[in-house]
């Protein structure tokens, strides 16, 4: 009878800290701030016979290398039916929302593909990264993963995978 087992990362390096601002309508909007956010995640899957699930190490890095580059940067979202978003010569993103315009130097602006820049879509978009189209964590027997993101404690946000 198969074994299954859930390994949980949660270490130390696996936080960013970046700024946002959270749409909710045609004309209203929170004032640009930041969070120090952490990131969770879990891997269930089967046992083999040498007594793991996979090696998770290229996972961890995986995650801890997307916290790195997401570190110290201010999210956009690239799919907000509100916000409108440019890029001038130099690259750096203009934000056009009811009325305002908000400037960003290139440097320090990560887009994301979201509508909102919410803890529901970091959860997504960090998940999706990490699974792909799935084929590498059913080749290490993953079944299913979990993605928590916390813009603080007791707040979170969690995206599933689980494999067909």
């Amino acid at each position: 009878m198969p074994r299954t087992t859930t390994l949980e990362l949660h270490k130390e390096e696996m936080k960013f800290s970046a700024g946002h601002f959270t749409i909710f309508s045609a004309t209203h909007r929170e004032n640009l701030h930041g969070h120090n956010f952490t990131v969770f995640v879990a891997l269930t899957g089967e046992v083999t016979d040498n007594g793991m699930l996979s090696d998770y190490g290229p996972l961890k890095r995986t995650i801890i290398e997307r916290c790195h580059s997401w570190n110290e940067t201010f999210f956009l979202p690239d799919r907000s039916p509100h916000l409108k978003l440019e890029r001038n010569a130099k690259g750096d993103v203009l934000a056009h929302f009811n009325g305002e315009e908000l400037r960003f130097l290139a440097r320090d602006v990560t887009v994301l593909p979201v509508a909102n820049v919410t803890l529901e879509e970091l959860a997504r978009v960090f998940g999706e990264e990490l699974v792909g189209d799935g084929s590498a964590m059913r080749r290490d027997g993953v079944l299913k993963l979990v993605v928590k993101c916390a813009s603080g404690p007791g707040q979170w946000s969690s995206w599933e995978w689980e494999a067909a």
